[in-house]
């Protein structure tokens, strides 16, 4: 998408000293002007007789005179290759605009028609355990099977991987970040990024380019996330975190807030027993939990998964009795037994190992205690 002139003009007002976002969305509206530059054009007796617009604020906009800073803003977004996407234009995802806090601009990385799409927001703790990094994988598999777009921040753990199931399935996925569309972070992710752009869909965000990724940047930009999207999925999340903001927020803005149940005990997933005991949140067991409360309509996705692996145990942080354990089973499933005479352990003391790596998603029980990888 081409930066055009409305995109500049915005750009300019959100420069005016201490004019913020919601000010200056309900400036343009209330002004009737074709496009916002014409603002800029207005007397100063004019912009006054805006409500709420006092003679120093209308003096600043009447005098505004920072239009290389502006260029300057343009140029660095042009020079990462990404465009401009405002509250005005027709790709701007219809849903967040009836946020209490929209964006008055986006920059954007990818396809803009990808805002587009009906979606969920999956989302959950940077440092996941095998159990959450399987839900994550599963929901968001089921999620694009069914049409559904799949939003997130592309942090580490539950993010990236509902990330990189929708890509693997050639769904579609927006990742919205908390920095500069110039400042992929986490880094390590950078490769996930190109891989979304390369599939149809988009990395955007809010911020100027060249912006940090400070920490008070992503319970804004969880705003984003749960405000495009129909509803909001709680995979992993401790009573604390990200996660349990992206839902709050969701119930703000009266979204649905679908939650995985954990084990009890399972201190990862204390956020989601809590949302869910509380009735913050919506026990999700089948797709049709989520399917019957968002009410879109989709098409159903031709994906595009290759079959699966079994070295999902290779990406959890196991330790040398668990690791051996897994190895053991590389070639086929093994009968406790067997398990117990190789690994020199009485199966008493092998179960509570087994039934760990069970819970993590490392491994399986089969019928007659046979023992094989996920």
């Amino acid at each position: 998408m081409e930066i055009q002139s409305h995109h500049r003009a915005i750009l300019g007002l959100l420069q005016v000293d201490k004019l913020g976002i919601r000010t200056v969305r309900r400036y343009i509206r209330e002004s009737g002007v074709d496009t916002p530059m014409e603002l800029f054009d207005f007397s100063i007796p004019d912009l006054m007789r805006l409500d709420g617009l006092g003679k120093l604020m209308a003096k600043r906009i009447s005098q505004f005179d920072e239009w290389d800073k502006v260029d300057k803003i343009i140029r660095k977004t042009e020079k990462v290759g990404a465009s401009l996407l405002s509250f005005f234009d027709p790709d701007y995802p219809e849903l967040l605009k009836h946020t209490f806090d929209p964006p008055m601009l986006l920059w954007i990385l990818g396809d803009s028609k990808a805002l587009t799409k009906p979606g969920i927001a999956v989302v959950g703790t940077r440092n996941p355990g095998g159990y959450g990094l399987k839900q994550a994988e599963l929901w968001s598999r089921k999620l694009v099977e069914k049409g559904l777009s799949i939003h997130s921040g592309l942090a580490y753990g539950v993010d990236a991987k509902a990330h990189q199931t929708a890509v693997k399935m050639g769904g579609n996925t927006v990742a919205v970040l908390g920095s500069g569309i110039d400042w992929i972070y986490p880094n390590k992710n950078k490769k996930l990024a190109a891989d979304i752009i390369d599939s149809g869909g988009a990395i955007i965000t809010e911020y100027l380019p060249g912006t940090k990724p400070d920490a008070g940047n992503f319970p804004e930009r969880n705003r984003i996330v749960s405000g495009m999207s129909h509803g909001t999925m709680v995979v992993e999340s401790g009573i604390k975190g990200g996660s349990m903001i992206t839902a709050r927020l969701a119930l703000d803005q009266n979204r649905e807030v679908f939650v995985i149940p954990h084990p009890l005990g399972y201190i990862k997933g204390e956020g989601n027993n809590y949302l869910i005991r509380t009735g913050q949140g919506k026990l999700v067991q089948t797709i049709e939990n989520v399917l019957n409360e968002i009410s879109v309509e989709t098409e159903v996705v031709k994906t595009t998964e290759p079959p699966p692996e079994k070295n999902q145990w290779k990406e959890m942080e196991l330790d040398e009795e668990s690791t051996q354990i897994c190895e053991m089973l590389l070639e086929e499933p093994l009968h406790i037994d067997e398990l117990s005479e190789v690994a020199q352990k009485p199966t008493h003391k092998l179960m509570p190992v087994l039934l760990d790596l069970e819970m993590k998603g490392a491994i399986k029980q089969k019928a007659g205690k046979y023992f094989e990888l996920c």
